[in-house]
């Protein structure tokens, strides 16, 4: 092999230098094409990177919680981002809490579904978020939701997830804050949990479970937002 770089290896070296590290599936990315490698870059930064609604701080509040709670090794420069941002020992610690809490939160779904009968003065949704919120002191009930609407919507828990939006909203987070939020959780959580988490929401503006704002409202009320299967039925008359 001459000492000149390959194409791949270049596509890689332009990687590594812009992010300053690299992870296994870059060169994956990378073999297949230049475009390939472009197109997921161009990405990641327009979710991670570049200034939207939401600070940095409170952006890397909600990227700590998610990737703790979905126990991902290989994001620890999300640290690094969150002290250089201004987050604080105490806010890092609850944000440990929100993640392990969230994780856990299936139990209070099991005790209202299976225990109810004999624990009567139980409340699971006041339960709940009293627990939450305990968890994310001193992070404000703004930045606690977030963060943990992402993290259920990561996790696949549809449950807790209209818990915590239906918490965001009586917290009054803008929406569009929620959302930029709830876009953290796509990458590391999957592309398929991210677009469920979009449709509990929608479902439940639909439901008039949450008052949404015009903008959010109409969204909802979007004819045709049931994806191919969908499409396809009505495509087929007497179907």
């Amino acid at each position: 092999m001459s000492g000149t770089a390959s194409e791949f290896e270049a596509r890689l070296a332009e990687v590594k230098r812009k992010r300053g590290y690299l992870l296994p599936h870059h060169g994956l990315l990378a073999a297949v094409s230049q475009h390939l490698i472009d197109a997921y870059d161009h990405a990641y930064t327009a979710i991670a990177l570049d200034k939207k609604i939401l600070s940095e701080h409170d952006r890397e509040v909600v990227w700590l919680a998610v990737l703790i709670a979905l126990g991902e090794r290989n994001a620890p420069h999300h640290v690094a981002k969150f002290e250089a941002d201004g987050g604080t020992a105490a806010e890092f610690e609850a944000i440990v809490r929100v993640a392990s809490f969230a994780s856990g939160a299936r139990s209070y779904e099991f005790l209202a579904r299976h225990w109810q009968s004999i624990l009567p003065r139980f409340d699971a949704d006041r339960a709940y978020a009293e627990g939450m919120l305990a968890a994310g002191a001193p992070l404000s009930p703004r930045l606690t939701w977030m963060a943990a609407a992402a993290t259920h919507a990561a996790l696949g828990d549809g449950v807790q997830l209209r818990r915590a939006i239906a918490n965001a909203y009586a917290a009054q987070v803008p929406e569009p804050e929620l959302a930029e939020a709830l876009t953290v959780m796509m990458f590391p959580g999957s592309v398929p949990r991210f677009v469920n988490a979009a449709r509990i929401w929608l479902e439940m503006i639909r439901a008039g479970e949450v008052k949404a704002s015009r903008d959010f409202a109409a969204w909802a009320g979007l004819d045709g937002q049931g994806g191919f299967a969908e499409a396809a039925t009505k495509a087929q008359p007497g179907r």
